[in-house]
C-alpha cells in the first residue's frame, strides 16, 4: 500500500514536472525590461523620493522582476531639472517632478499641478480619473512623446518661509520668491519677483538671501530643507497651492514597448503611491509641526494670512488665471475643463466636506 502510494506521488510529481518542463520556454521567453528614473527631487525629500523608490519597488515585486526601475535623484545622473528632456528624447525612460516645472514649454501644464484657491487634492484626483484631467495632460505631453501619470499629492500646502512679516499685499512688491506655477504668477503680479529654484537650493538661497522668501510643501519637508533655520515667519493657508500633484512621466516609445501587463502594472504602481504618499504626508506634517511648535517656538512664528491679503490675492489669481489660459490651447482646454468640474462639484462639497468643517471649527 505505500509502496502504491508513493509510485503515485511520483508519477503525479514527475508529470507536474513535465508540465512545468514544457511551459519553461515559454516562462523564460518572456521579455525583461531595465528602465531608468531620474527625479527633481533631493534625497533629503524621503515622501518625495521615497514615492518614486516605492513605485519602482511596486513595479519590480508585481511583475516578478520583469520590469526593473533604478532611481536617481536630482542632479545624481543629471541636473534637477534636465529629467523631463531627457526622458522626452529617450535617454532615460522616466522620471518623477511637477508639471508646472515645465510651465515654459506649454503654459497649460501648470493646470496639471494645482490651482490657486482651487481643487484640494480629493477633488483634484477626481478630475484626473473622472473628468478630464487625465485626457486632456495624455494629449497635452503626446507631441513631446511623453506619457503622463499622476504622483503623489502634497496635501494643502503652506504659504511659505518670510524673512520679514506680510502685513498688507503691498509687502509683496520687491519680494524675491521662490514660487513656481500659476501661484507665482500671481505672486508677479502683485509685485514680487519669482525664482524657479530645485528644492536642493531653496536653503541656500534663503539663509544668504539670494531670495526673501520661499514655499516648499508644508512642515516635514520644509524642515528636512532646513528653512526652519533661515526664516523665521512661516504662514499659511496654501492659497497657491491647495491640491498639488506630482507626476510620473515615461517615455512614450518605452512605455508602448511594454506588453499589456506590465502596462497595468506601472499604472497601478502609479495610483498606489499616490495615495500611500499622500497619506504619509498628512501624518508626517502633523508630526513636524509639533516638533515646530515645541522645540523651535522661539525661532518660528506661525502666522496666518490676513482675510484682506487672502481676498487681494484671490482677486490677483482670478485675473492671473484668466490670461494664462489664453496662452495655448492645452491651457485655455484645462482652464475649461476644470472650472467646470469644480462648479459642478460645489453642490455636493459644501453640503459634505465643507459642511463638516465649518460646523466642528464652530463647537
Amino acid at each position: 500500500m505505500e509502496r502504491r502510494n508513493f509510485l503515485k506521488k511520483t508519477a503525479i510529481a514527475t508529470g507536474a514536472a513535465a508540465v512545468a518542463l514544457a511551459e519553461a520556454p515559454n516562462v523564460i521567453a518572456q521579455q525583461r525590461f531595465q528602465w531608468r528614473m531620474s527625479t527633481t527631487w533631493t534625497p533629503a525629500l524621503d515622501v518625495l523620493q521615497g514615492a518614486a523608490q516605492k513605485m519602482a519597488k511596486i513595479t519590480d515585486e508585481m511583475s516578478g522582476g520583469r520590469l526593473k526601475i533604478q532611481v536617481f535623484a536630482g542632479g545624481e545622473l543629471m541636473p534637477p531639472f534636465g529629467c523631463f528632456d531627457a526622458c522626452s528624447q529617450g535617454t532615460i525612460e522616466s522620471f518623477m517632478g511637477a508639471p508646472y516645472y515645465w510651465a515654459g514649454k506649454d503654459a497649460g501644464f501648470q493646470w496639471f499641478s494645482a490651482v490657486p484657491f482651487g481643487l484640494n487634492p480629493n477633488g483634484m484626483m477626481a478630475w484626473y480619473l473622472y473628468g478630464d484631467g487625465l485626457k486632456l495632460w495624455e494629449e497635452a505631453y503626446v507631441p513631446l512623446n511623453l506619457v503622463p501619470r499622476p504622483g503623489p499629492s502634497t496635501g494643502v500646502q503652506m504659504a511659505g518661509w518670510f524673512r520679514k512679516k506680510i502685513n498688507t499685499t503691498a509687502d509683496f512688491k520687491g519680494l524675491k520668491m521662490r514660487i513656481p506655477g500659476l501661484g507665482g504668477k500671481v505672486v508677479a503680479a502683485a509685485g514680487g519677483t519669482v525664482v524657479l529654484t530645485p528644492g536642493g537650493e531653496i536653503y541656500t538661497a534663503l539663509e544668504r538671501g539670494t531670495i526673501d522668501s520661499t514655499e516648499w510643501v508644508g512642515p516635514h519637508d520644509d524642515m528636512k530643507l532646513g528653512l526652519h533655520n533661515a526664516a523665521r515667519y512661516y504662514y499659511y493657508p496654501g492659497w497657491h497651492e491647495p491640491g498639488t500633484t506630482a507626476e510620473f512621466g515615461f517615455n512614450k516609445k518605452a512605455y508602448d514597448a511594454l506588453p499589456a501587463d506590465l502596462k497595468a502594472i506601472v499604472d497601478h504602481a502609479c495610483q498606489a503611491v499616490q495615495v500611500i504618499s499622500f497619506q504619509e504626508y498628512e501624518y508626517k506634517n502633523t508630526v513636524a509641526l509639533q516638533k515646530l511648535k515645541t522645540d523651535f517656538k522661539s525661532k518660528v512664528e506661525l502666522v496666518r494670512l490676513s482675510d484682506a491679503i487672502l481676498k487681494d490675492l484671490k482677486k490677483l489669481a482670478d485675473q492671473v488665471i484668466k490670461e494664462e489660459s489664453e496662452k495655448t490651447p492645452t491651457a485655455k482646454k484645462a482652464y475649461a475643463s476644470i472650472n467646470k468640474f469644480e462648479k459642478d462639484a460645489n453642490d455636493w462639497r459644501l453640503i459634505s466636506e465643507a459642511a463638516y468643517h465649518s460646523s466642528v471649527a464652530s463647537l
